[in-house]
């Protein structure tokens, strides 16, 4: 059941997000999205939060997690923790579309940061890094360079 929640999509480059529950409706305590990342897609930035904790449940195909080095997959119905402070990033690289629901605790980081970053990536051309850098630390996220 969807309360209140308005069904948009937020296309973030390829990735689209969907949030269920935002900070106003849990009391700051959590916030809930879904999200979507086709075959053979990255999320393109690892990256850390310091103040708040994600967790993972895997609806759909397989998202490839590499957490502080450690690459696992997180399947239909498989739960993944991500501790604040923990360096990490998302990539499908099955060739099947990958669906998983992502529940941040407390609620700090919400849609505005997603609208932010789709106006940020899918402007045209290549990319402003320093503008997502910016998206990114103002909404608690600290960027970090993957080796090559």
């Amino acid at each position: 059941m969807n309360v209140g929640i308005p069904s948009e999509v937020i296309r973030v480059g390829q990735i689209e997000i969907r949030f269920r529950l935002e900070a106003a409706q849990t009391g700051g305590h959590f916030t809930m999205f879904e999200y979507l990342i086709p075959a053979n897609a990255r999320v393109p930035v690892a990256h850390s939060h310091e103040a708040f904790d994600e967790t993972i449940y895997g609806l759909d195909g397989a998202t490839a997690a590499t957490l502080n080095g450690r690459k696992v997959l997180i399947e239909r119905g498989d739960v993944f923790f991500i501790p604040r402070g923990s360096v990490h990033v998302l990539e499908n690289l099955a060739g099947v579309d990958a669906r998983g629901l992502s529940v941040i605790t407390p609620g700090l980081l919400g849609p505005e940061y997603f609208r932010e970053m789709a106006d940020a990536l899918n402007a045209g051309g290549p990319p402003n890094i320093e503008r997502v850098v910016a998206v990114m630390r103002r909404h608690g996220l600290r960027p970090v360079q993957q080796p090559t």
